[in-house]
């Protein structure tokens, strides 16, 4: 298939992952157009419409993210990301094309002594994992033909993240406590980004894990992240019932991704290198 004469819309595109995705199908020659908001809202089932009918390929990056902010708006958090996903399979449905949509480790509860595959049952914890799950759900009912890429740990050079948040606590001279048993893998958007790019092509059905290889704490990860920045920093470990937050949070985030590695041409690179490039661009 030759992928540069069919036209992609990137739902949620000038979000952290969408606009990353968005500059790499530019860098690829690949013809992808923005949507989000003002002018498109993904809750509208005629914006929905609209966008299939007259794209090849539909990738939906649109989520509500605020992982606290979903346990008090439960409602918004399912029409972004569970409604608005189930009307968009029944849309690509009626006209027999393609979806990859973006799925996130908390459909999983974190309670697992290895890391995740994709057969694995979700049992999630918060909101927001069952508002995310609804959408995974949705979709699949809708009888489309879709993949779902499973994402954690993201940063990127757009939005509020974990890296964001630490650096500017951090420069406004605040000690940290951050827990360490919380354990995952840091994931570059610019690198679900290239895997997405490449998946284009092959359009694969299903769901799939995708996060920068080897695993790391929480904890662990910001003593890297200021190591490389040479930040000194106050920075404490603590455990998650130590820190409160509206939402639960699964401890274990371990995504075992050979399934996608399978799919891709290169290896999946350790967490340490893209996370080392992002800090020098910073």
């Amino acid at each position: 298939m030759a992928m540069r004469d069919n036209s992609i819309a990137i739902l949620g595109g000038r979000g952290m992952l969408g606009s990353d995705l968005a500059s790499e199908c530019q860098r690829r020659g690949f013809n992808a157009t923005v949507f989000d908001l003002p002018e498109f809202d993904i809750t509208n089932a005629k914006h929905l419409k609209k966008v299939v009918s007259d794209t090849e390929i539909i990738i939906n990056c649109a989520a509500y993210t605020n992982v606290d902010g979903a346990e008090s708006e439960a409602e918004l958090a399912y029409q972004i990301n569970g409604a608005a996903v189930g009307c968009l399979g029944f849309a690509v449905h009626d006209v027999g094309k393609w979806v990859l949509h973006i799925g996130t480790d908390f459909v999983f509860d974190g309670r697992s002594k290895r890391p995740y595959v994709e057969t694995d049952p979700p049992n999630p914890i918060s909101t927001y994992g069952r508002t995310k799950l609804a959408g995974e759900q949705l979709l699949a009912q809708s009888g489309c033909r879709h993949c779902i890429i499973r994402v954690e740990w993201t940063y990127g050079s757009t939005g509020n993240h974990f890296v964001s948040k630490i650096t500017q606590r951090a420069k406004e001279g605040k000690s940290l406590k951050i827990v360490d048993d919380q354990i995952g893998s840091p994931t570059a958007t610019t690198e679900v980004a290239g895997a997405i790019c490449k998946l284009l092509q092959q359009q694969p059905e299903g769901i799939y894990h995708f996060a920068n290889a080897g695993y790391v704490s929480r904890y662990e990860m910001a003593r890297f992240v200021f190591d490389k920045l040479s930040m000194k920093v106050d920075l404490q470990p603590c455990k998650t019932s130590d820190y409160k937050t509206p939402a639960a949070r699964p401890l274990n985030s371990r995504f075992d991704c050979g399934k996608i590695q399978a799919l891709l041409e290169e290896s999946i690179e350790p967490w340490q290198v893209p996370l080392e490039r992002f800090l020098r661009q910073l």
